[in-house]
């Protein structure tokens, strides 16, 4: 069943962004986590339309595939600071072990310290 509370193709209702239900938007229209599948990212361009489901509290922006440009790949630096940071994220401040996951921030250290302490 197709329902056309928020289709709005021209943009009148929408304050001019045309508007399209959830899985309604014509081909070509694409979301950033879509592009982003495809190695893609919208660059500079404007927003092309956006979708809208859940009563309206939802919504993306669609971007024209064909003016998306290809993602930069990422420096060397900038993977060595992302990896200082998960290095930093899994290091319990208590005991210093390094674990595979990131330390539960409310209570700031490893679950073995947090309880350890409460025993």
């Amino acid at each position: 069943m197709f329902r056309t509370e928020f289709d709005d193709p021209e943009g009148i209702r929408h304050g001019g962004l045309p508007t399209y239900n959830y899985r309604h938007a014509p081909g070509g229209l694409y979301t950033r986590r879509q592009l982003a599948d495809e190695g893609l990212t919208p660059g500079r361009q404007p927003i092309a339309a956006q979708i809208v489901w859940r009563c309206g509290q939802r919504f993306a922006y669609l971007y024209r595939k064909e003016l998306a440009v290809p993602k930069r790949p990422a420096t060397d630096a900038q993977l060595r600071a992302l990896m200082k940071a998960w290095v930093a994220l899994c290091t319990c401040k208590s005991c210093g072990r390094e674990y595979g996951y990131y330390i539960p921030r409310r209570f700031g250290e490893c679950l073995a310290c947090v309880e350890g302490r409460s025993a």
